[in-house]
């Protein structure tokens, strides 16, 4: 689901050739990056000037934009947004954001009149082709990564995002919003955690528990199970103390979200044909440890007849902060001819 308006008609330095300049960002529910890139078509885009803003710490999306632009001590007019979200009419529609987002508003009270929005793990498919071997940690199968199209991207952060990335094509990314789609029980402990998670919401989907504020959600509903007061009121501080060891029910907490974890990513792959799975996303990086020791790839091969063929999908967990803002860089070079 691409989220993109129609792309403002290319600059006379982008037809001739010169590198263009614009404001690139990665918006979540909790961080906003940024950056300052440059882009030609057939070329990697070069970032500079990355700054991470908190969300909630600002009073909508136009403000930080703002305030970035206004950092670089340089005007600017354009800028490529990937975002949470999707885009309908005007209006973004969003369940993780601290505002509300009008395309209209936002450009008018950012001063980039060039703003476009797209869908944050389209960018983030996009970025895909300029990883590096020595930023994916390998936790299923082992291929070169140049032949695994289609790849999924899966990534589990404030929510949770996917896409698609085709090896090539006019449309090389198909986006998904796949974290709002049901969430299935694996066995019987899930089972019961759905049960209770469907007694607060007539949907629960993925993202209710495969998420940063899933992880919320889990952690009680295995506190209820075990008889155990809840300790921890925060993501930060249930993970902490799963990675410190010393908390019995946050460890299992992230065992069971790394396996149930491994179970939509077996899903989805199986579901689109893909032949490759790309794990990113904020969550995936503080939970490391989890998602190595078995038991996301235990589920992930878990899928009965097609269990042999998902051995030969490698799964990388990838370790690249700036996929976001080198996505929408990558989004702008595309659309963006080099010559007349």
């Amino acid at each position: 689901m691409n989220v993109a308006a129609v792309s403002p008609a290319p600059s006379e330095s982008a037809r001739s050739g010169v590198p263009r300049s614009l404001v690139v960002a990665d918006v979540g529910g909790t961080f906003a990056r940024l950056a300052l890139a440059e882009t030609l078509p057939g070329q990697a885009p070069r970032l500079g000037s990355y700054r991470t803003y908190a969300c909630a710490d600002h009073p909508s999306l136009a403000a930080i934009l703002a305030d970035f632009t206004a950092s670089l001590g340089q005007p600017m007019a354009s800028a490529v947004v990937a975002i949470a979200g999707l885009l309908d009419g005007d209006t973004l529609i969003n369940a993780n954001l601290p505002w509300t987002v009008s395309l209209s508003a936002t450009r008018r009270e950012s001063g980039l009149p060039d703003l476009q929005l797209i869908n944050d793990f389209e960018a983030v498919a996009l970025a895909i082709p300029y990883l590096q071997a020595d930023t994916l940690v390998p936790l299923n199968g082992d291929a070169d990564p140049a032949k695994t199209f289609p790849a999924l991207v899966l990534g589990p952060g404030t929510g949770l995002g996917a896409a698609l990335r085709f090896a090539d094509g006019e449309r090389p990314v198909l986006a998904s919003e796949i974290g709002h789609a049901a969430l299935g029980a694996g066995n019987a402990l899930e089972l019961h955690v759905l049960g209770q998670l469907l007694q607060r919401w007539p949907h629960v989907d993925n993202e209710r528990v495969l998420s940063g504020s899933g992880l919320m959600n889990l952690y009680p509903c295995l506190c209820e199970l075990r008889g155990v007061a809840p300790q921890w009121t925060s993501t930060e501080a249930l993970i902490a103390a799963a990675r410190q060891g010393d908390d019995a029910l946050a460890v299992e907490t992230l065992q069971v979200f790394c396996a149930w974890l491994g179970s939509l990513a077996g899903d989805a792959a199986i579901a689109v044909g893909a032949r490759s799975v790309y794990l990113a996303g904020g969550i995936s990086t503080h939970v490391q440890d989890f998602l190595a020791d078995g038991r996301f790839r235990e589920r992930f091969l878990n899928k009965g007849v097609l269990t042999d063929v998902l051995r030969q999908v490698p799964v990388w967990r990838v370790e690249h902060g700036q996929l976001g803002v080198l996505g929408a860089a990558a989004w702008h070079a595309a659309r963006t001819p080099a010559h007349d």
